[in-house]
């Protein structure tokens, strides 16, 4: 019976040490298993991000784009289908609040995206010019009523003398002109040169360095540049 006694508690710990050791065992797969998955995550993203990348800077927008257009070519069909114009249906759903946002911005955008060339000028000057043309339609009709189908000429029409403007007319186009003279007036234009000027600078350039250092340091050389004028300068 002694050694019967002496038995139970060596198999009670060897039972308790082999749970442990399946439990650290159990332990040891878990992380295993998460240590896989994570390395697996982080493949993931970097495959991922390798293809972000690569891809071009205005991905997105692109990718958004190409989402909305997808979106209003299925819903000009769904119109389509049920015999509903797209264009109506659309501005049903635009609220007030978004249509007069959408007003204000266009009030505040710039047309005039500078200058590109001398026929894109002239075009956007000739368009501000004809906007500002208030047409006298009584005086239109007149006309229209006197020239009939002279009024609108073709090629083989002869125009010379057939037209004697009114002064009403004239008046508007002499006082649209004195507008523009006088518009022109105000711009900077390039300074005239002075012959009694003195000569400190050996070209344009030089001329006007020598201008900024006389208005940034000026006040300060004065006396110096007295004194070498004087032959007195030590």
């Amino acid at each position: 019976s002694g050694s019967e006694d002496e038995a139970r508690p060596s198999t009670a710990a060897a039972a308790a040490a082999a749970q442990k050791r399946e439990e650290r065992l159990r332990k040891f797969r878990e992380l295993h298993m998460k240590r896989n998955e994570a390395r697996k995550l982080n493949h993931q993203e970097v495959v991922e991000e390798d293809k972000r990348l690569k891809l071009p800077a205005n991905w997105e927008a692109k990718k958004a784009r190409l989402e909305w257009e997808l979106k209003v070519e299925e819903k000009k069909k769904e119109c389509a289908a049920r015999g509903e114009d797209y264009e109506r249906v659309k501005l049903l759903e635009i609220s007030a609040e978004d249509a007069e946002r959408w007003e204000r911005r266009k009030k505040r955008k710039n047309p005039d995206l500078g200058f590109s060339d001398y026929a894109a000028a002239q075009l956007r000057k000739y368009q501000r010019l004809t906007r500002q043309i208030k047409p006298d339609l009584e005086e239109y009709e007149k006309l229209k009523e006197q020239y009939g189908e002279a009024l609108y000429p073709t090629s083989d029409s002869l125009l010379h003398g057939t037209h004697v403007p009114s002064k009403e007319g004239v008046d508007r186009m002499v006082a649209d002109l004195e507008k523009q003279i006088e518009k022109r007036e105000k711009y900077s234009r390039r300074r005239p040169y002075n012959d009694d000027a003195d000569i400190d600078y050996i070209n344009e350039r030089n001329a006007k360095f020598n201008k900024k250092a006389e208005r940034f340091y000026g006040k300060y050389t004065a006396e110096i540049k007295q004194n070498l004028e004087r032959g007195t300068a030590v």
